[in-house]
């Protein structure tokens, strides 16, 4: 009987933990990213302020699709998202803030159905955060500049890196070089 208690117990607690996370402002003040033109050359680092919204801001700038994927950590269905098959040369942004993102020198047919990458353009321009949604493991991939959603990463890449960053089309904005 004690155990029982002590399993409810515990799984209570880590319920309380993830909704304390989830009511949590998300993170302001100063972040360093790489600046790109859209031509693809760096500017260099520099700090920028993070860019933070509210959910009726975000809903103002963005697509329904697009808020659902990048301020709710939504998905896409696969083969469905205008990039998928995008073959052209050019830089894809983040579509919430504009942060670059990937080059399409580093994009790859992965099979998968989503825009795969085997590297960012920068690392300072993305941040991983370990996500346990769906019984499982995985990483997340975040813009660094807005924190919105862009997709994950896995181990299961070409190389150079053997990295596949999974993205949401609905994530990203390409330009044209």
């Amino acid at each position: 009987m004690m155990k029982r208690r002590a399993f409810l117990a515990a799984g209570c607690g880590a319920l309380a933990a993830c909704v304390a996370h989830a009511g949590k402002k998300p993170a302001t003040g100063p972040v360093k990213i790489m600046r790109f033109s859209d031509t693809g050359k760096s500017e260099g680092l520099v700090t920028v302020e993070r860019v933070v919204l509210s959910d009726d801001e975000w809903k103002k700038k963005l697509s329904p699709e697009e808020f659902d994927v990048t301020r709710q950590a939504g998905t896409e269905r696969p083969f469905t998202g205008r990039y998928a098959n995008n073959h052209d040369k050019g830089l894809y942004r983040c579509v919430d803030c504009s942060n670059a993102l990937f080059l399409s020198d580093t994009k790859f047919e992965s099979g998968t159905g989503w825009p795969s990458f085997y590297a960012p353009i920068d690392s300072h321009n993305i941040e991983t955060v370990v996500d346990l949604s769906f019984g499982s493991r995985r990483t997340e991939v975040k813009c660094t500049q807005c924190a919105a959603h862009l997709g994950h990463v896995f181990d299961d890449g070409p190389q150079p890196t053997g990295l596949r960053y999974c993205m949401n089309s609905a994530a990203l904005k390409f330009v044209k070089f």
